[in-house]
């Protein structure tokens, strides 16, 4: 997260520019208002020491706080706002980029005034730790506001809030509202485009993911048959295996005998009567041996 958190840095932002192309002036502020910008400005970028610096950017906030300030003709949000810039470096710096939207709004008590250059710098900051859903509450009453339409700013800060916030986030619905506020024609046009690309893009997503998923439960659905009609055969067999083995089976075969032998022999000849004679008294010795006590507790045990 420490890299994530030097996000302002690599972006350029470093001594509170916000874009590549569009280096900001620390501008001429006035004796020790100034003394304190340059001073978090040395802590930030020389010393690198992060908590100094956000501590001066919280005595010089304080400082234009206060009573009288504005009445010496200095250009009170330009400061503030110069002010709150390095301060947010110091803290992406710090790895507390969570804390960048509660230490605002100790001196922007309403996100809807918040300067476009700090939201713009909000809005790539959370775009770049992967959190938008953090501004998007800020960034789109920002946007509502009807003030802030006439701002030169305003479409810059809507394309990053749609690219960087909407889109990612797929709120489609929100993403058309914004949409509709944009007061040049072209740029509703292309922002309606990119929507209904996204849109596309993750509905061709989702079908993908979809495909391989029905064909997995289609073959884990014949595996499970599969395995199930393994195990009935198995229960199966085991049972015959089981009845197979049991003494019984010795009488039910004496007895298949006895009816082969009644149906080939008959019984009323004179000639057959010695042979039955025998096969009887075997069969009485068999049966009294299975259904002897001593056997049927070997056989129980």
């Amino acid at each position: 997260m420490k890299n994530e958190a030097s996000v302002p840095t690599a972006l350029g932002l470093r001594g509170g520019p916000l874009r590549s192309s569009e280096p900001v002036g620390l501008g001429p502020p006035p004796s020790v208002l100034r003394s304190l910008l340059e001073e978090a400005a040395d802590y930030l970028v020389v010393h690198r020491d992060f908590g100094a610096c956000l501590e001066t950017c919280q005595r010089g906030c304080e400082k234009l706080g206060s009573p009288g300030q504005a009445a010496e003709g200095e250009d009170s949000k330009d400061l503030k706002c110069f002010l709150c810039v390095v301060g947010i470096q110091a803290l992406a710096e710090m790895d507390r980029w969570r804390e960048v939207l509660s230490w605002l709004l100790q001196y922007y008590p309403h996100p809807e005034h918040l300067p476009p250059k700090i939201l713009e710098l909000c809005i790539l900051l959370y775009s770049k730790v992967k959190e938008p859903q953090a501004i998007l509450e800020v960034a789109s009453s920002w946007l509502r506001e009807p003030a802030n339409r006439d701002l030169p700013e305003y479409g810059a800060i809507f394309e990053l809030h749609l690219f960087r916030v909407l889109l990612p986030l797929h709120c489609w619905t929100a993403a058309e509202d914004m949409t509709a506020l944009c007061a040049k024609e072209e740029q509703r046009q292309a922002a309606s485009q990119a929507i209904a690309t996204a849109r596309q893009q993750q509905e061709e997503s989702l079908q993908k993911t979809q495909e391989p998923q029905r064909e997995n439960q289609g073959g884990t659905f014949c595996r499970k048959l599969l395995a199930l009609w393994k195990l009935l055969r198995w229960l199966l067999e085991s049972v015959v295996d089981h009845v197979l083995s049991l003494p019984l089976k010795k009488t039910i075969l004496i007895a298949l005998i006895l009816c082969l032998l009644m149906v080939r022999f008959d019984p009323a000849c004179p000639s057959s009567l010695p042979f039955f004679y025998k096969l009887a008294h075997i069969f009485y010795r068999i049966r009294g041996t299975i259904f002897s006590p001593c056997y049927l507790s070997s056989y129980n045990s």
